[in-house]
C-alpha cells in the first residue's frame, strides 16, 4: 500500500479528533491521537507504516518550532527570558543529572543498567513538549505566565537536550568515559553556532520581507529559513533546533517592532496554523503506530518508576530555580503549586521520541531494552501528565489566584 494513502487516511482521522475538540479545553489531543495509533497499528493496512528520526528531524520538527517561536508572545519573552533560558539550560542539565542518578540506581533491581544508558535514557526523557497543554493551562486557570513559560522552555530545550543526547551516545557506544570539559564545549560550540546561524537568517528574512509586499511569497520566504536554517546549521554542525527557533522569535520581534500595518501575521498564521495541527495529526498517530511494536516487554515495572521519577526530577530543579531566585520568588506562590503545574505540563512528546528512533538506529538488538523502557515512560507521560493537566490545573488555581 503506498504510504500516501496511509498518512492520507492519518490526515483523515486527524481531522476528525481536532473537529471534535472545538474548546481545546480539555481535551488532550496528542493522547488521542497515540493511543489511536496504537489501536491502528493491529491493522495490516499500516503495517508497513514507520517513522524514522529524519523524518521527524528533517520534516516535522522545522515547522513546528518556526510555528511556536514566531507566535510566541514577544512580550512574554521579554518578560519572562531570564527563567525560559536558565530552566533549558541549566535546569536541563541538573534534570538529567538528578534523572540519570535515580535510573541507575532503582533500575539495579530490575534491569540493570550502566552509568552511561541510565544517562542516555534520561537525556531522551527530558526535552518537554508541551503541545496543546498550555492552552488547556490558559483556558482553565488563566495563568498566562506559567502555560508561557513551559512552552518558551520547550522551544529552547530541545536543542540543549540534543546535544546531551549525541554525548551521552557516544559514550554508549565507545566506551568512553564521561567529561564535564567536552560536554561544555561541546554544548556551547554547537548552541552557539546555532543561535548565531538563527540571528543572521532571522535578520535576512525581515530585511527582504520588508521588499516583498505579495503576501504569498512571504509565507514562501519564512518556509524557507524555517527549513534552510535547520539544514544549514545541522550540515555545519551546530544546532539546527536552535537556528530555527531562534530565526522566528527574530520574525516575531520584527512583525511586532515594524510591520505590524502589513498584516503579515495573519497571512502567516493562514498558512502554519494549517500546516501545524496537520503534522501534529501524522506525527502522533504514526507515533502511537510504532510505539506498539515496543510495548510488549516484561519491564513495565522499571518504566512506571522511570517515569515517576522523571516527574520528581523536575520538580526538584523546577523547585530549587523557580524559589531559589529571589527575583523569581516573588512572582510565583510560595506553596509550590507554580513548580507542580510546571512539572506536571512538562510532557514527552516529538522531540523524545526523535531522540529515541535515534537511538533504535544506532544500538544492537542486545540493547533494544533501552528502546522499549523509553518508548513506555514517554508513553505514560503523554496519557498520564496529558489527562491530568486540567483537573491539576484547575485544582491549584484558587491558590495561584488567591
Amino acid at each position: 500500500m503506498a504510504i500516501t494513502h496511509q498518512v492520507l487516511v492519518l490526515l483523515f482521522i486527524g481531522y476528525i479528533i481536532y473537529t471534535i475538540d472545538l474548546k481545546k479545553k480539555y481535551f488532550p489531543v496528542p493522547v488521542v491521537l497515540v493511543l489511536l495509533g496504537i489501536g491502528l497499528s493491529f491493522l495490516p493496512f499500516f503495517s508497513s507504516l514507520k517513522i524514522s528520526k529524519e523524518v521527524i528531524f528533517n520534516v516535522f520538527l522545522p515547522a513546528l518550532l518556526f510555528t511556536s517561536a514566531y507566535q510566541f508572545p514577544q512580550s512574554q519573552l521579554k518578560k519572562n527570558f531570564g527563567i525560559i533560558i536558565t530552566l533549558s539550560t541549566a535546569g536541563l542539565f541538573a534534570t538529567t543529572a538528578l534523572l540519570g542518578i535515580g535510573i541507575y540506581f532503582i533500575s539495579g533491581s530490575l534491569v540493570s543498567l550502566s552509568w552511561t544508558a541510565a544517562f542516555l535514557l534520561a537525556s531522551i526523557l527530558v526535552p518537554t513538549d508541551p503541545v496543546s497543554v498550555t492552552a488547556i493551562i490558559k483556558n482553565s486557570t488563566g495563568q498566562e505566565q506559567i502555560a508561557d513559560i513551559v512552552e518558551g522552555e520547550s522551544m529552547v530545550n530541545d536543542g540543549t537536550s540534543i546535544v546531551l543526547f549525541t554525548i551521552f551516545l557516544s559514550m554508549f557506544e565507545t566506551g568512553n568515559g564521561f567529561s564535564i570539559g567536552k560536554l561544555i564545549g561541546d554544548f556551547f560550540l554547537v548552541s552557539l553556532g546555532g543561535v548565531a546561524i538563527g540571528l543572521l537568517l532571522g535578520w535576512l528574512l525581515s530585511k527582504a520581507i520588508r521588499y516583498t509586499h505579495d503576501k504569498q511569497y512571504q509565507v514562501m520566504l519564512t518556509i524557507i529559513v524555517a527549513y534552510g536554517g535547520f539544514y544549514i546549521a545541522e550540515a555545519i554542525g551546530v544546532s539546527g533546533v536552535l537556528a530555527t527557533v531562534v530565526a522566528g522569535m527574530m520574525l516575531s520581534f520584527e512583525i511586532g517592532r515594524s510591520i505590524k500595518e502589513d498584516k503579515l501575521k495573519e497571512s502567516l498564521d493562514g498558512f502554519w496554523d494549517i500546516i501545524n495541527p496537520t503534522i501534529l495529526s501524522v506525527l502522533f498517530l504514526m507515533i502511537g503506530i510504532q510505539t506498539a511494536d515496543y510495548l510488549a516487554f516484561p519491564h513495565w515495572g522499571a518504566a512506571i518508576m522511570i517515569f515517576v521519577l522523571s516527574v520528581i526530577a523536575r520538580f526538584l530543579v523546577l523547585g530549587g530555580f523557580v524559589y531559589g531566585v529571589p527575583a523569581w520568588r516573588k512572582e510565583f506562590d510560595s506553596d509550590f503549586s507554580t513548580t507542580a503545574l510546571m512539572s506536571w505540563a512538562g510532557i514527552k512528546g516529538s522531540m523524545s521520541v526523535a531522540l529515541l528512533l535515534w537511538l533504535e538506529s544506532a544500538v544492537s538488538e542486545g540493547d533494544q531494552l533501552l528502546v522499549s523502557l523509553a518508548f513506555a515512560a514517554i508513553l505514560l507521560s503523554l496519557v498520564l501528565q496529558s489527562m491530568g493537566i486540567y483537573p491539576l490545573a484547575k485544582l491549584l488555581a484558587p491558590k495561584s489566584d488567591g
